[in-house]
């Protein structure tokens, strides 16, 4: 048999550029699958060639054409590199991708109409047209409707398939009606597969044309059928509800590993847990907080922004912090969210400590250093923050919503990995922090535990096989 041809598409992908819990996904999930079925399956990854890629050594240059979008004649140049078997397509064209950030501009729409046309229109040159093309959130999710439209008659194009990720419902790529003819290239009765209440929005049209709708986590594919979690689309979901799937995310366990890890400022194991601790003492010297073994540390690493559960953690936090705790905070988002938080550390010097950054390096050293996690969202697709907590033997503290209802499981049941509550109250979550200061305090009770954690399997082992299944069955 030949090998079943995939082309991932995405709006970033470790290790070239990364914001969030797409790209870490993006450049993981493809390696996980060309590692277990190598054979059996050619995948590779096409994104964009952003300004903030900056170390470009082995890129080959493939070509360079003219993308039609509408009146517009883009230039689009082509550059590869491959990683791990794995070939990475680049789209270049400096009009839409030399920016100081990936999102956030006027013309977003215009600027992934053109990428997911370009992923389309450049497959002759790459002489590789695949068997599916798997598409993430609303960047990429007009090339299931540009396949199904303009593309649906050519011969070389109607058989692919198309699988459409959703990473976080709330974000659609919402834009005025009037842009379908003029930007995006879309006339007459089409306009109403992306027309939504008014509105273009392009994650609905890719939900219409798409063979498959994937989510992050199982829990999250049953959610989205709520409007409360599906923010407006939850009639569309149920209409295509034969189309959903849930796969839980995984992480790719190499590049999380306490044993190699050269941000650590000591490396560790399951086996070596003691020095753990140094990485703990480390951290509290450099956020400035008491050294000291037996308080336990709380670590907060997330965007600052209310679905993660901010408002219960500011009416919530000052509660824990009569308990003897200290509380480490790395992130940045909601101005209010820093503001409070810095006040908070301006009050409590001695038991919090708040870097408002977006930090890998540091992240690495509070998932180390840290002896919980604490993850109170008030929605979360999959979360991949309380995986690598996981590995580096700090116990989460969860929410039961989404994948993290998904991947943590209380250990008051006594075979659990981690602490979770379900009421969205400030008390149902210091109730819970309290109980994990409690098993805290039984050192023996608490080693095992955090054994328990490292040992859990959030490698992409058992992912990578429900993914290759549903392309099979595609």
């Amino acid at each position: 048999m030949s090998k079943m041809k995939v082309l991932f598409a995405a709006s970033e992908a470790a290790p070239f550029i990364t914001t969030g819990g797409l790209g870490e996904i993006a450049g993981s999930l493809p390696k996980a699958l060309k590692e277990k079925y190598g054979n059996n399956i050619d995948i590779r990854i096409i994104l964009p060639l952003y300004q903030s890629i900056y170390d470009r050594k082995g890129f080959e240059f493939v070509g360079k054409t003219t993308v039609p979008l509408v009146w517009r004649q883009q230039y689009c140049g082509v550059f590869k590199k491959t990683i791990n078997d794995v070939t990475y397509y680049f789209i270049d064209n400096e009009y839409y991708f030399k920016r100081s950030e990936c999102y956030g501009h006027f013309d977003d729409g215009e600027r992934f109409a053109f990428f997911s046309k370009a992923v389309l229109f450049i497959l002759p040159m790459l002489n590789f047209f695949p068997d599916i093309i798997h598409s993430n959130d609303w960047q990429t999710s007009l090339v299931p409707v540009y396949l199904k439209t303009i593309y649906s008659n050519s011969h070389d194009y109607k058989n692919i398939k198309t699988v459409l990720t959703i990473h976080n419902i709330e974000y659609q790529g919402i834009y005025d009606i009037n842009i379908a003819e003029d930007v995006l290239g879309i006339y007459g009765t089409e306009k109403s597969i992306v027309e939504f209440n008014g509105s273009i929005n392009l994650l609905k049209g890719a939900m219409e044309t798409c063979d498959i709708i994937s989510t992050v986590s199982e829990s999250y594919s049953k959610e989205i059928l709520d409007d409360y979690h599906a923010h407006g689309l939850a009639a569309i979901i149920y209409k295509n509800a034969s189309k959903v799937r849930g796969i839980l995310n995984g992480i790719d366990i190499d590049f999380y590993n306490p044993e190699t890890d050269s941000s650590l400022f000591e490396n560790y194991s399951i086996d070596n847990i003691q020095s753990k601790y140094v990485n703990k003492s480390n951290l509290q010297l450099m956020a400035g907080l008491p050294q000291d073994e037996n308080v336990p540390v709380i670590a907060i690493i997330s965007r600052l922004v209310k679905h993660k559960g901010f408002d219960l953690i500011i009416s919530g936090i000052e509660e824990i912090l009569k308990e003897k705790v200290q509380f480490l905070i790395l992130g940045k988002g909601d101005r209010s969210y820093e503001l409070r938080f810095k006040a908070l550390q301006d009050i409590y010097h001695d038991k919090v400590a708040v870097r408002i950054d977006f930090n890998p390096d540091l992240a690495r050293k509070l998932y180390a250093g840290a002896d919980f996690l604490l993850m109170p969202s008030i929605s979360e697709p999959c979360g991949i923050a309380q995986m690598i907590a996981s590995r580096y033997g700090t116990v989460p503290i969860v929410r039961e919503t989404g994948g993290l209802k998904d991947s943590i499981k209380d250990c008051s049941l006594g075979s659990g990995n981690g602490f979770t509550f379900y009421e969205q109250s400030p008390g149902a979550l210091a109730e819970t922090v309290k109980r994990a200061l409690k098993v805290y305090a039984n050192k023996e009770d608490f080693k095992k535990l955090v054994k328990t954690v490292m040992s859990t399997d959030f490698s992409w082992e058992k992912s990578a096989v429900k993914y290759f299944e549903m392309y099979e069955n595609l």
